[in-house]
């Protein structure tokens, strides 16, 4: 399991079983707290990706999902 703390401005685009990207990398979030995620990784993917590389502290690349995003602005929109 490899835990994230995330940008304020995209922790709420982040969902428990909802997809991410690290890295380039589309991954399913395991765990999701206020401040982070935690997304379960397989030897293979660790193995043929930066993933395994990383270490404390190190910065990666997030893209949230795209649904996320559709979903947060139809609901804040006032027609919606």
């Amino acid at each position: 399991m490899l835990s994230f703390a995330l940008d304020p401005d995209l922790a709420p685009y982040v969902v428990h079983k909802g997809s991410i990207a690290l890295d380039g990398v589309s991954l399913t979030v395991a765990d999701r707290t206020d401040s982070g995620c935690s997304v379960a990784v397989i030897p293979h993917t660790q193995s043929a990706t930066t993933l395994g590389a990383l270490g404390v502290g190190d910065l990666v690349n997030v893209e949230v999902d795209v649904v996320s995003k559709y979903v947060r602005q139809f609901v804040q929109s006032p027609t919606g």
